[in-house]
């Protein structure tokens, strides 16, 4: 067990032989961590959080009471094989969060990214990839093998299906359950999710030029009058200049076999 000195540790708080506490770093009371966690520096956890399983955290993430982080995947292939979870800097993790680590068949990773705030009682499964910036309202379940890009936000109550990609600066409504990819910087709502357009709120929020919105605004309406991957594959050939429309081809064109999130009536 090594604890820095400048860390602060409850007295009730329990730390096993060969975990690692960062400099700065807060236990609350009646906290658990395990052998092989490792706190980097200011990490703080308030009262009454579990983290076990080689889960690392990364600096200045803030955890709340009764968050369970590291425990084994629920996944019933699981047959106790060396598996991680890696958090990421400067995360809000709330109330009755869970995050499990990865499988041996997806990886053996499960990876969280800086600057995501999770809100009460969400659950990110096993070998899921969730980016920067994310925001998981309360509630929601992310499935095991996900990949959520940066700066997406998933509704409150919204489930993610395993194997799901959701693209960067997507947004998710509230009630949703998203059952294909979405595509990056798409708006999807519906009890069976649906893409609804474009986010171009987040867009703007984020400073995108008016010509790349415009363009990609276009390519939307494109896309939405056809196959999804044949349309995609037609843009590609004839050549996109914008950013943000080569990610969203680019995107339909990567390596996956689920489907897509359409508009209502396709």
């Amino acid at each position: 067990m090594a604890i820095d000195p400048t860390a602060q540790v409850h007295a009730s708080a329990v730390i096993e032989e060969g975990a690692v506490i960062g400099a700065g770093c807060r236990i609350g009371p009646f906290c658990l961590i395990g052998a092989e966690v490792v706190l980097a520096e200011d990490v703080i956890l308030h009262s009454h959080v579990v983290v076990t399983g080689a889960t690392q955290i990364g600096t200045g993430t803030e955890v709340f009471p009764f968050a369970s982080l590291g425990q084994i995947p629920q996944d019933l292939k699981f047959k106790g094989e060396k598996t991680r979870l890696v958090i990421g800097a400067r995360n809000r993790i709330r109330e009755y969060v869970t995050m499990n680590t990865g499988t041996e068949g997806g990886g053996g990773l499960t990876q969280i990214g800086d600057d995501g705030l999770f809100m009460s009682s969400c659950h990110v499964g096993h070998d899921c990839k969730i980016g920067d910036r994310v925001i998981l309202v309360n509630s929601v379940a992310v499935a095991g093998h996900c990949h959520l890009a940066d700066d997406v936000i998933v509704g409150g109550l919204s489930g993610v299906h395993q194997w799901v990609r959701i693209g960067r600066g997507a947004m998710i409504g509230a009630l949703s359950m998203v059952t294909a990819d979405v595509l990056p910087h798409g708006l999807v709502a519906g009890p069976r999710a649906q893409l609804e357009g474009m986010n171009l709120v987040g867009l703007r929020r984020r400073g995108t030029e008016r010509a790349q919105v415009s363009e990609l605004k276009a390519l939307y309406a494109t896309l939405s009058s056809g196959n999804f991957r044949q349309t995609a594959r037609e843009k590609s050939d004839l050549g996109v200049e914008g950013a943000l429309s080569r990610e969203v081809l680019d995107f339909i064109l990567g390596p996956s076999d689920r489907s897509f999130l359409t508009p209502h009536g396709k």
